[in-house]
């Protein structure tokens, strides 16, 4: 009775998890996914949102160069008690002022670097933007190989809990004909009440990862495309360090975006120095007055005019002197944070490339490793049925093989994820690579 409720567990469990591996269901591939992140990334939707609005900047900049046009209407209804030596009285009259005035720019250190300023804003936002889309296309990968390895390790598995299920079964056999033993039997269905356990585990983790793809690409995922079994490491390019690095330094766009962001600070100094600094504006102007002196009620007048404007401030209290040191303790911070930047991409740089570099050796060693594994389960299942290994040797050597598959496929999706973070680190990832990395993937058939 036991066995047959442990049978029945068996296959409910098998069944639920088959309704999470590849079936019928058209495979999501990766290309697919990156389109509709494009589309649907919250993320990603808000840094195009952030860009659009950051591309405004250098109009705004140079719009404190350009002339400026107003025109300010004003109407009043007036009453008047006036007295003159021989009489008063009261009057009601109603008086009107049109003035249209032109403004040019002459000399201004504050617009002038203000319209730097905003330039370099929008220069800024570029390199945010460009970093946000690198990093949705290693976000997108990275999640697709989770999602699919969580698929490649619910299906070793659920291979894993039938080997072990067949083994049961055929210990029971042996026991039933006096030869095999208590313990054969005891082994067997400790390793597959543990695989059971690790069937429960893979299929919620690949529930999870699928979800975490969802809310990325805002569809359902119920299957993946396939890592190709024709896997092969691409050769480093370039291979120096020092090539990457150089790389890195001139194209990151983390640390371009910080440099714009000192070149910012550097002409908030100047912007906060113009305060000493007086202002020249050529001013035209047209002004129409109607009844606006008191004295003169009745009379219109129309008064055009040009000229040079010059404003010299003198003295404020020290706000310049206290906002030009502000802003130049704030432009070390910025160029701190540089430092700072820079070292922190080189850092990752070097461990990317690090990880690329011993991508080669380490799949290949897995690789001979499953090979291994797979003689060694064969060789033990011989030696067995010839009395010469027991029970406990077979089961050790089916776990080591299923582990050696495990590590093999974490360990090629890891490198397919460390390709493109050496290149997000260097600057240079593109849609290109993207597509280099959907074709390690192939539909399911």
């Amino acid at each position: 009775m036991p066995i047959l409720s442990s049978n029945y567990r068996t296959i409910l469990l098998l069944s639920i998890a088959a309704l999470f591996q590849t079936g019928d269901a058209a495979a999501f591939g990766l290309m697919q996914a990156f389109d509709a992140a494009l589309q649907n990334d919250p993320a990603y939707r808000a840094a195009m949102h952030e860009h659009a609005a950051g591309q405004q900047f250098k109009i705004i900049g140079r719009s404190h160069l350009l002339p400026t046009l107003s025109f300010t209407y004003t109407t009043n209804q007036n009453a008047q008690d006036f007295t003159t030596q021989s009489t008063s009285g009261f009057r009601q009259y109603q008086s009107e002022t049109e003035v249209l005035q032109f403004r040019q720019p002459l000399f201004n250190l504050d617009s002038f670097a203000r319209y730097k300023q905003g330039f370099a804003q929008t220069s800024q936002s570029d390199a945010k933007f460009s970093e946000r889309s690198q990093e949705l296309i290693v976000r997108i990968v990275g999640t697709y190989a989770d999602a699919k390895n969580a698929e490649d390790q619910l299906a070793l598995a659920i291979a894993q809990l039938n080997v072990y299920t067949e083994q049961r079964q055929m210990n029971n056999r042996m026991f039933e004909k006096g030869e095999g033993t208590k313990t054969d039997m005891l082994e067997t269905q400790s390793r597959f009440d543990l695989a059971e356990a690790q069937v429960i585990e893979a299929r919620d983790h690949l529930a999870n990862m699928r979800n975490v793809l969802a809310t990325i690409s805002g569809m359902e995922v119920t299957a993946l495309d396939s890592l190709s079994d024709d896997f092969r490491v691409r050769p480093m390019h370039p291979t120096g360090f020092d090539e990457w690095k150089t790389i890195a330094l001139d194209g990151n766009p983390e640390i371009t975006a910080q440099r714009h962001a000192v070149e910012i600070a550097r002409q908030e100094i100047n912007r906060q120095r113009a305060g000493h600094a007086p202002r020249v504006d050529i001013v035209a102007g047209v002004n129409r007055q109607k009844s606006d002196i008191p004295i003169m009620v009745g009379l219109d007048f129309l008064t055009r005019s040009i000229g040079v404007q010059v404003n010299l401030p003198l003295y404020n209290g020290g706000n310049i002197s206290a906002l030009t040191s502000q802003a130049v303790a704030n432009h070390e911070k910025a160029k701190a944070e540089l430092d700072a930047k820079i070292d922190q991409v080189l850092i990752e740089l070097r461990k990317q490339y690090n990880l690329a570099l011993s991508s080669t050796l380490r799949i290949h060693a897995l690789t001979n490793s499953v090979s291994s594994a797979n003689f060694l389960v064969e060789a033990m299942q011989k030696s067995v049925q010839r009395g010469v290994r027991n029970n406990l040797d077979t089961l050790q050597a089916q776990q080591q093989l299923f582990t050696a598959k495990r590590d093999l496929t974490l360990a090629r999706y890891n490198y397919l994820v460390s390709y493109l973070r050496l290149r997000k680190a260097a600057g240079t990832i593109a849609v290109g690579d993207l597509q280099d990395i959907a074709s390690y993937f192939v539909a399911s058939q």
